[in-house]
C-alpha cells in the first residue's frame, strides 16, 4: 500500500517508484491497485473510515 499512496500522492510514474521503499516494482503495484479497484477495496476502506471519522 506504501508504494499505491506514495505514487498517488506524488504524482511520479509507476516505472520511477523508487526501490529504496521496499514495496516491489511500480507496476506490481499498479496491479495491485488495479484489483483492489475491481474488488472494491478503496470504496470499502473509504466507507470504514468515514465511519470512524462520524464515531469519534
Amino acid at each position: 500500500m506504501t508504494g499505491i499512496l506514495f505514487v498517488l500522492r506524488s504524482g511520479v510514474p509507476w516505472e520511477m517508484l523508487p526501490a529504496e521503499m521496499g514495496c516491489g516494482c511500480g507496476m506490481s503495484c499498479w496491479r495491485r491497485l488495479r484489483d483492489w479497484q475491481a474488488a472494491g477495496v478503496w470504496a470499502r476502506l473509504h466507507q470504514v473510515l468515514l465511519e470512524r471519522l462520524h464515531g469519534a
